[in-house]
């Protein structure tokens, strides 16, 4: 804790400030600022985010056995209109004299229809689990950048204490008052 302070905190950097200051080099203190950040990040957003994403994993791998269910309700259609091909096929040899050319539409409008059928079933599966994916997706950012500002907030006022509160206060009033000094 009191190198996390030090590195933060410099003393005797502004005459002054009396023997507590702020350190201003940049690349002394923001490296050290990103790994906490960072730290923090992964400590507590993983657990969270591992959750959010076997939750989002279980939903999809749900929706997806409801369309291969719906595909396979789609492949038994097919299979029985099929044999009701079939069955309008061995019609069509016994009335080919009287309207071979009004069974051949109906073969043909069926089997449209059944492959129309599929197409908007798969065209649905596949539009629902993009949609699903993008929503995934958007939650598991909105919770991660929650979770992460929730630790981070908490890291914070668990290392602020009271002592280095006033001492953070009057630096900070004895950089106000030579800056106020140098301007006049």
């Amino acid at each position: 804790m009191k190198n996390l302070t030090d590195s933060f905190v410099s003393l005797g950097h502004w005459p002054s400030a009396g023997s507590f200051g702020f350190n201003t080099d940049i690349l002394a203190t923001n490296p050290i600022n990103l790994s906490v950040v960072f730290g923090v990040l992964i400590f507590f957003g993983k657990g969270v985010l591992n959750d959010l994403l076997d939750n989002r994993k279980q939903r999809i791998l749900s929706t997806i056995r409801n369309s291969e269910e719906l595909r396979r309700g789609a492949v038994e259609q097919l299979e029985r209109a099929r044999a009701r091909l079939r069955k309008v096929e061995m019609e069509a040899d016994e009335y080919r004299i009287n309207g071979y050319s009004e069974i051949e539409r109906e073969k043909e409008n069926l089997i449209n229809a059944t492959c129309d059928s599929l197409e908007r079933l798969e065209n649905y599966k596949n539009e629902t689990l993009h949609f699903e994916q993008q929503r995934a997706i958007s939650q598991v950012r909105q919770r991660v950048l929650q979770q992460a500002l929730q630790g981070a907030l908490g890291t914070l006022n668990s290392c602020l204490n009271s002592e280095l509160h006033f001492r953070t206060i009057r630096a900070n009033i004895g950089i106000l008052g030579s800056m106020e000094e140098i301007t006049d």
